[in-house]
Parts: C-alpha cells; sequence; structure tokens
C-alpha cells in the first residue's frame, strides 16, 4: 500500500543497534506492504487515521528498510541504537488513536533522533565510547516536547564524536555514509539524522547545529534543515557543544514536515536562559505561515563573496545559480550583496573553543553516575577517535572560562550580528542567499571545506537549507537563506515556495523501496552488438543498494589482436556535457571479459536516465566502435514492484 507524499553492522552488542538482539522482527508480513519510502508526514497522518496502516505498521516498514540498508547494501551506518520500545510505545499509540483521536500531526509517527538528545529511556553517547553507557535522568526539552506530541522514536544516530566535525565519524558509531554515493561523507555533526531521513529511515530526524551541523547534513542529503533563530528553541538536555552557539531542530525531506517538527519543538523553556525572548513575542507557527506564493516579490541578496568560481566549487556554483534564475522566474528579485568586510567580521567571532570544555564539565556534573566528569577524562582515557584527538586536545587546552580573548569574541559576534542585520536593510532584501556548501561531499577519509556555516551559527541568526539540485556528479547541493531575527518563518515560506514551483530533490539510489520487504534484487541485462563482421554479447547487472555494476563480455568474429579495447560510454546530453568514455571494461587482446564496477552517484542518475552503452573498439572499427545502449527500465518498487514500496 503506497503512501505517496501528499505533495507532489557491525555490531556484535544488544546496546548498539542489532534488530535480532533487540527481539524486532526485520521484515513482518504487514512491513511488506506498508509504503514509507519518501512519504511525508500529512500522507503517513493520513493513512494513519484512515485505519489503511497503525503505527506499529509504520514502525515495522521502517525498520526493514534500515535492516536492507544501514546494516546491509549500501551499509549507511546511520544509527548508533535502535530503540528496543519502539513497537510497544505504537501499539499505545494506535489504542490511543482509537479511543480518543490523534493528539496532532505527529501522533504515531516514527522520528530519529541525534545521539547528543538526553532521553531517559535509552543512553545519551554524543557518539563517543566514554559515554556510551550514560542515561540522563530525564528527557530534553525538544524531546519531551515530540513525546507529547506522540512521536515514535525509532532509535539515535550516529553523529561526528561530540559534535565536533562535519564528517560524521565517532568512536562509538564509526562512519556513516552518504546515501547519494557511499564513498562520501554526509556532512555532519548531524549526518546519521541526515543519511537516515535521505534514507527513508524515518519519517523527521532531529540534529544540532553549532556550526553548520544541521545545515551542512541537509545539503548533502538533499533535505530542508533549519537553523533557527539563537532562543526559538530549548537545548537543555543536549550534550552541549557551545552554549551560545547550539541550536537543535528538525530535518526533512519536504518543507511543510520542516515546518510541523519546528511547530512540535520551539518555544519557551525555563531550564534555557536564550528562549525567555519568546515571552514577549507572539506565537511562532511555522505550518500556517506556508505560502506557494512567497516567491512573487520577494527581494533576495546573494552574497557574492560566497559564490565560489575556483575549480573546486564551479559545479556547487552552476547548481546554485540555476536555482537562483527559477526563484528569479517565480516572480523574486535577485540582487547581488558585495559583503565587503564579511569575513573580516567572521574571523575570531566563533566560541566553541572557549566554551566546550567547560559546558562538557557543567553537563557531565548534572547526570548521576556519569562515567566521566570532563573532556579531559575522556582525552586521558585515550576513549576518543584518534580523527578527533588533535581538534579536542586543543579544545581542553582552554585554561579558564572566562577570558579577555573569549570575550572579544562575543563581541565580534555581536559586531556581526549587527552588520548582516544592516545589511539585510540596506537591500531591503528577505534573505541573504549563498551556497550552503561550496564544495561537493568529500570522499570519506579526506577533508571537507567550503563551508559557510559561521555567517549564521556566530550571529544567532536563522539560516535555511534547502536542496538546490545536483551536480553533474549526481550529488546534492544546498542552497542556504539567512534572514533577521526571529523571522524564521518567512525563510521557511520561501523554502516552501521554491519547492513547489519544482521540487530539486531526488530519493539516493543506493536505498530504493523493498520488494516484499526486502532489498530488491540486481537488474539483469543481456545485450548484443554486431558491426564489420563482429559480433559482441553482454550480460551486465545493477546493484543499486551495492553501488555495483557487473558485467561478462564476449566478443566473437575477429582475433585477439584486432580487439582495442572496450568502454562504458556516456551519451552527450549538452555541448557543456558532451559524448565521454566513463569507465574502462578491457583493453586491447581481450574477446573475454569480465568485472565489477563501483558505481558513483552520477553513474546512478546515467544508468537510469539510460545514457550509458558499452562500445567495442575494434581494428576495422577503430573510432566509432560497435555499441549497444544499455537500458535497464524504470526502477521497481513494492510488493508488486510497483512505486511506493517500503
Amino acid at each position: 500500500m503506497p503512501l505517496r507524499p501528499a505533495h507532489r553492522r557491525r555490531r556484535s552488542t544488544c546496546g548498539i543497534l542489532a534488530l535480532s538482539c533487540l527481539g524486532i522482527a526485520a521484515t513482518p508480513a504487514r512491513a511488506q506492504t506498508v509504503g514509507v519510502f519518501e512519504a511525508d508526514v500529512p500522507a503517513l497522518q493520513a493513512a494513519l487515521s484512515s485505519g489503511v496502516v497503525t503505527s506499529v505498521d509504520l514502525v515495522d516498514a521502517y525498520l526493514a528498510r534500515i535492516a536492507a540498508y544501514d546494516d546491509a547494501g549500501p551499509r549507511l551506518n546511520s544509527f548508533i541504537r535502535l530503540n528496543p520500545r519502539a513497537r510497544d510505545e505504537a501499539a499505545a499509540l494506535d489504542a490511543e488513536r482509537r479511543s480518543r483521536g490523534a493528539r496532532g500531526p505527529l501522533h504515531g509517527i516514527p522520528i530519529v533522533l541525534k545521539d547528543n538528545f538526553d532521553t531517559a529511556d535509552m543512553p545519551t553517547s554524543a557518539g563517543s565510547i566514554a559515554l556510551a553507557g550514560l542515561i540522563p535522568p530525564v528527557d530534553g526539552f525538544q524531546v519531551r516536547r515530540l513525546r507529547e506530541a506522540g512521536a515514535i522514536i525509532l532509535g539515535k544516530t550516529n553523529l561526528h564524536e561530540l559534535a565536533s566535525g562535519i564528517t560524521t565519524i565517532s568512536s562509538l558509531g564509526g562512519q556513516t555514509r552518504n546515501p547519494y554515493d557511499p564513498a562520501r561523507n554526509p556532512g555532519g555533526s548531524s549526518g546519521g539524522t541526515g543519511a537516515a531521513v535521505a534514507a527513508s529511515f524515518a519519517a523527521l530526524g532531529w540534529g544540532t547545529d553549532t556550526c553548520g551541523s544541521i545545515r551542512i547534513p541537509a545539503s548533502f542529503a538533499s533535505l530542508f534543515g533549519l537553523r533557527a533563530t539563537k532562543g526559538l528553541s530549548s537545548v537543555a538536555g543536549i550534550v552541549p557543544l557551545s552554549h551560545t552557539q547550539d541550536v537543535g531542530g528538525p530535518l526533512a525531506r519536504t518543507a511543510r514536515d520542516l515546518a510541523i517538527g519546528l511547530d512540535a519543538t520551539v518555544g519557551f523553556d525555563s531550564a534555557d536562559a536564550a528562549t525567555a525572548a519568546l515571552r514577549d513575542r507572539p506565537s511562532i507557527r511555522f505550518e500556517e505561515s506556508l505560502d506557494e506564493g512567497a516567491l512573487r516579490g520577494a527581494r533576495l541578496g546573494v552574497l557574492v563573496p560566497y559564490v565560489g568560481e575556483t575549480t573546486d566549487e564551479r559545479a556547487v556554483t552552476r547548481v546554485v545559480r540555476d536555482a537562483l534564475e527559477a526563484m528569479r522566474s517565480a516572480g523574486a528579485v535577485i540582487v547581488d550583496v558585495e559583503a565587503a568586510g564579511l569575513d573580516s567580521l567572521v574571523n575570531g567571532s566563533g566560541v566553541i573553543d572557549h566554551e566546550f570544555k567547560y559546558d562538557l564539565i557543567d553537563y557531565l556534573a548534572g547526570i548521576p553516575n556519569a562515567p566521566v566528569d570532563s573532556l579531559g577524562d575522556i582525552l586521558r582515557l585515550g576513549l576518543v577517535h584518534a580523527d578527533l584527538s588533535e581538534r579536542l586536545h586543543r579544545r581542553n587546552a582552554a585554561l579558564a572560562r572566562e577570558t579577555a580573548e573569549y570575550r572579544r569574541a562575543l563581541e565580534r559576534q555581536a559586531a556581526l550580528r549587527a552588520a548582516l542585520v544592516d545589511m539585510l536593510d540596506s537591500h531591503q532584501v528577505d534573505a541573504l542567499v549563498y551556497p550552503t556548501v561550496r564544495r561537493e561531499p568529500a570522499r570519506i577519509g579526506e577533508p571537507q571545506s567550503g563551508s559557510t556555516c559561521s555567517v549564521s551559527a556566530n550571529s544567532g541568526l536563522p539560516a535555511l537549507s534547502m536542496p538546490a539540485g545536483f551536480t553533474d556528479s549526481g550529488l546534492p547541493v544546498g542552497i542556504e537563506l539567512l534572514g533577521r531575527p526571529f523571522q524564521d518563518t518567512r525563510l521557511v515560506a520561501l523554502a516552501f515556495a521554491f519547492e513547489t514551483i519544482g521540487p530539486r530533490r531526488r530519493p539516493p539510489p543506493t536505498t530504493p523501496p523493498l520488494a516484499q520487504g526486502r532489498a530488491p534484487t540486481p537488474s539483469r541485462l543481456t545485450v548484443s552488438g554486431e558491426g564489420q563482421g563482429t559480433t559482441f554479447t553482454a550480460r551486465v547487472s545493477y546493484d543499486a543498494p551495492r553501488s555495483a555494476f557487473a558485467y561478462e563480455i564476449t566478443i566473437r568474429g575477429i582475433s585477439e589482436t584486432d580487439a582495442l579495447g572496450i568502454v562504458l560510454r556516456r551519451d552527450g546530453t549538452s555541448a557543456q556535457s558532451p559524448a565521454s568514455v566513463v569507465h574502462r571494461l578491457a583493453g586491447p587482446a581481450r574477446l573475454v571479459s569480465s568485472g565489477e564496477l563501483s558505481l558513483s552517484g552520477a553513474d546512478h542518475a546515467d544508468l537510469a536516465a539510460g545514457r550509458w552503452s558499452i562500445v567495442v573498439y575494434t581494428r576495422s572499427s577503430p573510432t566509432e566502435g560497435i555499441a549497444t545502449r544499455l537500458r535497464f527500465g524504470a526502477a521497481r518498487e513494492g510488493p508488486s514492484n510497483q512505486r511506493g514500496g517500503p
């Protein structure tokens, strides 16, 4: 039963994600027929309200996808642990729905949390092996609000350890992979949440953002993510990185889902002084603020210094400029903002290195029987991933809570905030616009550069990343909107309007809908080619979850000395994207060849579009070759192999 969007392990202990240890069936009978792939919250809620599915069904369907793609297939490794009580909680919410009706749009909806949100019924590790058994005494503020809304916490996701980076690797969770290309990182530090939501492992997911940790995963996973105005949502009950810069909130596949998640979790909290700013403000309602026509007449200022033109930035810039033209066509006024001196204001305005050591000490002091007392303990015991050792030692070197350098950084933050508001006012724009990250996701193990996160994080102003499209490499690009304080609803309305004029998100190729509750079997094809007295036969298979393309090719009618080579050639789509060889399959003097390729995101897109041909080159056809097109047909999904399955 497909649920379409409403609008257009390597683990050995039961404490970590392991379905069998938890007594959870990975593919119950109903999970084979419940379609959660790409389903948004309104569609799921409509199905629940009509009785087509139950919340237990949804939990089982998501667990089936997790089993198929997080532990197997592309092995995304997005979770640290699952909630062993998720099905029981779903059953209780189903019973409540039958007796009393739904609490609201999140009633009975499975969601995931980054594992730095306090949960009183599950450990909160922040990705650190040092905190693997730490159980907070109470739920954090946003977690409590989600439970009150009726959301089901399906599990807790991996993050860059202690939220201290943007590629999502940790001593407890390992390396999370990007579902659009598992050889690349998913962004961070909320990369586990981003990967899980992109792969339809849950309807929504929550992350935190201290400098890009919601927005970068949103960009790299083709999602919507808002770093709200500081003080719009509480950070009480979140393992801190910097109390001045920390923000928590949802990542979503649609702008409406983002609004629903925000409505559930923003608001005043006496335990977070920053939220006192909400006391004198009218209630903020995100879903009510959505407006399909929000782009008409909107003025958007392109932050010129952040739209890069270096070789490594052009792929992203092309996508961003196309998105800007689409906004212009929808009625927006696009103006350039040169922002002279912005970098000098941003530099030296971050306070993470000043606050983290002492914020963590304060947090751990509030946890009874915490296994460690400080970052110093963690480092002394060697309980940190090697990739973070240098950075965390630097942060542990802070000598005092209050220093002259720290006060100067806070002053620079105030100056940055004032300058950005003046920039918005002087150009009379609704938002400043720039790439969320100026470069494509880096390959795992390589440093990630190109982030623009500090502009919002260090100023406290709201910024929203939304899907802008894909590079020629098949990788997602996010475009960011930065606005005035507490005008967050305007940013979400603009993102909603941009989405309605033509969605630029597409699901990851490595996590397709399930077939009978399992990952689909590889697609197989036999093709042949003939010319100049030569024939060849090729047997090929395409395994999307494994990003694998296997082939066996036999050439007949010529001698070995006449065989020059075999390639996969991509058809040209434009003057800017001409035909080209994308993979070499065999060299000279080979009449029989076989092998397996690991596919990139662009390879998946080319295969889906039927742009690949096998070409055999011979002495009698040395330049044209003998070619045959590969057409695997549309992806098949669900129990009947049609779109909309799990």
